[in-house]
């Protein structure tokens, strides 16, 4: 099982965010390059973002991107789900249609059961632990030089 790219970038996007709460909109540029995402994907991810109500964007010069509430109030499944889909781990957790063994299948309450301990331990963390964590390592390696 693998996230996407897309979910991962939006989770260091929203991290830095978060890093930032309450300081106004951050340009995307800034995140971009302090959490190495390539700045024409950020855009879009951030678009993603916006439309899921997680992000607020403002234009022009002091513009840029903010966090419509707290850090505390975003769990990483608030961020990820929208950017992943529904975490289908298989077409046929979301669509019965898929498959022809649907209804007899052996393993298909595995995959939900597998599928729902992923979305709970998402809605286990929250943005603001992870921005804790991303101060805390950039603190140790201040110290390491």
């Amino acid at each position: 099982m693998r996230i996407s790219m897309r979910a991962d970038y939006g989770v260091r996007a929203m991290t830095d965010l978060a890093m930032h709460y309450g300081a106004g909109p951050i340009p995307a540029a800034d995140v971009a390059r302090r959490m190495v995402v390539p700045a024409v994907y950020l855009d879009q991810v951030l678009s993603a973002l916006r439309q899921a109500g997680l992000v607020r964007s403002t234009r022009g010069p002091q513009g840029g991107h903010e966090l419509v509430r707290s850090p505390e109030r975003i769990t990483m499944a608030d961020v990820v789900v929208p950017l992943e889909g529904q975490l289908g781990l298989l077409d046929c957790l979301e669509d019965v249609t898929a498959c022809e063994l649907v209804e007899r299948c052996s393993q298909r309450a595995v995959w939900l059961r597998l599928r729902s301990a992923m979305v709970e331990a998402l809605e286990g963390i929250l943005l603001s632990e992870l921005a804790a964590e991303m101060r805390r390592a950039e603190d140790r390696s201040a110290y390491s030089i």
